[in-house]
């Protein structure tokens, strides 16, 4: 991570900011940092952030739908991942729920580093998995999913292989990857490992067992999943991508076209947004669109800064 992205993110950590005007409770501070969710996992190993995976929160007739938030591939999880939109969503009155999928079975914190092990096939069913639990315990018809980078591929791959279909109606996608890519799928894992400060103990265990290459151009699940189709019929999905994003190569992976998909890129109109792969997570504009794809029917303007 350059200095300049280090001291940004500092400086974003200073502020907190509140987005739309929540439910009644008060309302959870919203950070728009990545460092947010970091700092929640080293406060609370293991745990969730609040206003996430409450089994008693009951969907209303505003937001019907939970969202389940899948972190991206090698190196990220239910906390480090989420800092910013969970409580953004929780302030909503939405019922928001993540899970960490493929952690190492080694001692925190390198079991906060999820993606890091099991096949496509096995981690697609432990969303798919984690899904139906969702589902079932609110009560509600449908889910929506909310997916960063490798996140955007294994609930897609549940949908498609594994019955899914018909649990999820709207899909958000931040930083996808839909067309694969070039790129080092295991540079989060290095960033994220940094900053919880277990680099040595990641780079042990990724040179007993490598990952992160299921979303290579040309892989395995690539080629299944555009077998026939990558979208699901029935899904809306909105595609959220950076020009600035150094792990999916080309940016443009992200912007596969299809019947009902919408494509939206950062610094189209905000040429200043800085944003990259894992400040996507936390980039004010981001967020404002992944609430309007949620809620079309209630849109918000969409800010423009240096992210």
């Amino acid at each position: 991570m350059s200095r300049w992205r280090i001291g940004s993110l500092l400086c974003a950590a200073a502020v907190t900011v509140g987005m739309g005007a929540g439910p009644a409770q008060a309302e959870l501070p919203v950070e728009y940092s990545t460092w947010s969710g970091i700092r929640a996992e080293l406060t609370h190993p293991g745990g969730s952030l609040p206003g996430s995976n409450d089994w008693d929160c009951k969907p209303d007739a505003a937001h019907p739908n939970p969202v389940v938030m899948v972190h991206g591939g090698a190196g990220a999880g239910a906390q480090t991942n989420w800092g910013t939109i969970v409580p953004l969503l929780a302030n909503e009155g939405y019922c928001v729920f993540s899970l960490t999928y493929g952690a190492l079975d080694l001692p925190w914190p390198v079991s906060a580093l999820g993606g890091m092990t099991g096949t496509p096939e096995q981690n697609a069913r432990t969303i798919g998995s984690f899904i139906e639990r969702v589902q079932a315990t609110t009560g509600a018809e449908k889910v929506d999913i909310v997916g960063h980078s490798l996140g955007t591929l294994l609930p897609n791959y549940y949908a498609k292989r594994f019955g899914g279909a018909s649990l999820i109606e709207n899909y958000v996608s931040l930083a996808p990857v839909w067309s694969g890519t070039f790129g080092d799928q295991l540079a989060t894992a290095r960033e994220y490992a940094a900053q919880l400060g277990v680099g040595p103990a990641l780079e042990a265990a990724l040179a007993a067992q490598p990952s992160g290459k299921e979303a290579q151009t040309g892989s395995p699940l690539m080629v299944d999943l555009h077998s026939d189709g990558m979208y699901v019929p029935g899904i809306s999905y909105t595609n959220i991508v950076t020009i600035h994003d150094q792990v999916v190569l080309p940016y443009t992976s992200g912007l596969l076209p299809g019947d009902g998909v919408t494509n939206i890129v950062l610094q189209e109109g905000c040429p200043q947004d800085m944003s990259d792969h894992l400040g996507i997570v936390a980039d004010p504009r981001a967020a404002a669109y992944l609430l309007n794809a949620l809620d079309p029917q209630h849109p918000r303007p969409v800010p423009c800064a240096a992210g």
